[in-house]
């Protein structure tokens, strides 16, 4: 529902209550007067109450649905928390006073009940006004979740019970039995004071941040239905006026790519406010080690966390003894000592987390940390090149149709790349074609810096007819 659609339509009928509720006090005031009857007279005074309880309801309303500032960071919704809570306390105040009255007429004083036809149409007329105002009420109240209206809608239910309590009385006096109309005074007391110690128990709840019962329950099973989430866990939910505050945290595998993470994320939140529409939900991720984590992946992962990039990782074990090796890439720029510093550091994350037992050894190698500027070669230089790269092309068993060369001078460093076609090989037999090529076109021409080959299978580009 439109937030503005949904504060309106609380205010409204929270005004409705105001004026309904006024009404019936000032005409069970006056029957009550004319006819002496304390049980009508206790009606007009929890009508009086139901007065003020729908005045502070509708101030609740109205200020609980302002959005969010700089010093009420989750809102204003608590306040009708707070109205419904001084209505419990007015409940309670209300039903000791119509006891005390009650029990006092009983035993000290004898006051003339006159029973008239008025009497009993402004009762069933209150009925009827209870009634309506009670489902108007409650029907808000669960679309909206408003603790105020709920606590409205059950002073008007309490009354529809307290009326036919009422209504019973005066029947009884109406055949002679005076006595019963204190009796039912001191029943409408009992229901006020019971409806009082419900809407209590739950405004209570609800102001100090008690979890809906089940309710985390079910936000968990939405969560795990994401693929993605390992478990979850530290959730916490909260109730503020009329949505609800919830702070979790899910677990992930350390493998995921952040950009993964974030769309898990999204996806709980979508699940979680696809549940609950009015849901300030607050998603955080935990990486965890998984079982099934290779000793490979999880030496790329420790590097990773050092901001290091590692490859050609070798681990083996013999007689009791593990042994693991990779190349480590390094800024160029910097001096052995801090280099071996960076791999000292790395070899003790590993140890860390894998065990001291773990014999390490680490090959640095040195990467260009900026990026290489240099110009195109064309012409005929081009041409004398492309000439020798294609004919090393031709002595290569499985690489076929060479194309899209592109070369790539900066300080007299040739920089090669190219485009070729591989049947559907293994790729570490493409690799090694690829490497065996690079290390060919730099025997032909010494300034070669670097050759990067990017493989096709067939028929990936069908411009090209399959050679042999």
């Amino acid at each position: 529902m439109n937030i503005s659609r949904q504060s309106s339509k609380k205010e409204s009928v929270a005004l409705s209550s105001v004026f309904a509720s006024l009404g019936l006090t000032l005409i069970k005031v006056i029957v009550g007067v004319l006819t002496g009857s304390m049980g009508i007279i206790s009606e007009a005074a929890h009508s009086a109450l139901d007065f003020g309880a729908a005045l502070l309801t509708y101030f609740a309303v109205k200020v609980g649905d302002k959005p969010a500032d700089k010093n009420h960071p989750y809102g204003h919704g608590k306040i009708e928390s707070v109205s419904a809570l001084i209505e419990t306390g007015l409940l309670f105040l209300t039903s000791v006073f119509i006891i005390y009255e009650a029990i006092k007429r009983l035993i000290f004083h004898q006051v003339e009940i006159e029973v008239t036809w008025y009497s009993f149409v402004v009762i069933m007329i209150a009925i009827l006004v209870d009634f309506s105002r009670s489902r108007a009420l409650k029907k808000v109240a669960d679309e909206t979740r408003s603790h105020a209206l709920e606590a409205d809608a059950l002073h008007f239910s309490s009354d529809i019970l307290s009326s036919i309590v009422v209504l019973c009385g005066l029947v009884f006096v109406l055949i002679g039995v005076e006595w019963a109309d204190a009796i039912a005074a001191i029943g409408v007391s009992l229901f006020v004071g019971y409806a009082g110690y419900q809407l209590g128990r739950r405004t209570i709840d609800v102001l100090i941040d008690t979890a809906p019962e089940g309710l985390a329950g079910k936000i968990v099973d939405l969560s795990q239905q994401v693929d993605g989430v390992i478990s979850v866990e530290n959730i916490r939910v909260r109730s503020v006026g009329s949505y609800f505050v919830v702070d979790m945290t899910v677990n992930v595998s350390r493998k995921l790519s952040l950009e993964k993470v974030h769309q898990i994320t999204e996806n709980v939140e979508k699940n979680i406010k696809n549940f609950m529409l009015e849901a300030d939900v607050t998603v955080k991720t935990k990486p965890v080690t998984l079982s099934n984590e290779s000793m490979i992946e999880r030496v790329h992962i420790i590097a990773l966390n050092n901001g290091l990039e590692v490859h050609d990782i070798a681990y083996y074990s013999q007689k009791k003894k593990k042994y693991l090796s990779f190349d480590l890439e390094v800024d160029g720029k910097l001096k052995n000592k801090e280099a071996h510093a960076i791999a000292d550091q790395l070899e003790r994350e590993i140890k860390n987390e894998l065990g001291d037992d773990l014999e390490i050894t680490t090959h640095i190698e040195p990467f260009k940390a900026e990026a290489i500027n240099g110009k195109l070669v064309n012409g005929l230089a081009y041409l004398d090149k492309e000439k020798i790269i294609l004919k090393v092309a031709k002595k290569m068993p499985l690489m076929k149709n060479v194309h899209d060369i592109r070369i790539l001078k900066n300080n007299n460093k040739l920089f090669i790349s190219l485009h070729c076609l591989f049947d559907n090989l293994p790729l570490e037999a493409v690799h090694n074609e690829a490497s065996h090529f690079e290390y060919l076109i730099k025997e032909q021409m010494s300034n070669v810096e670097r050759v990067v080959v990017h493989s096709e299978p067939f028929p990936l580009v069908p411009k090209f007819d399959r050679q042999e």
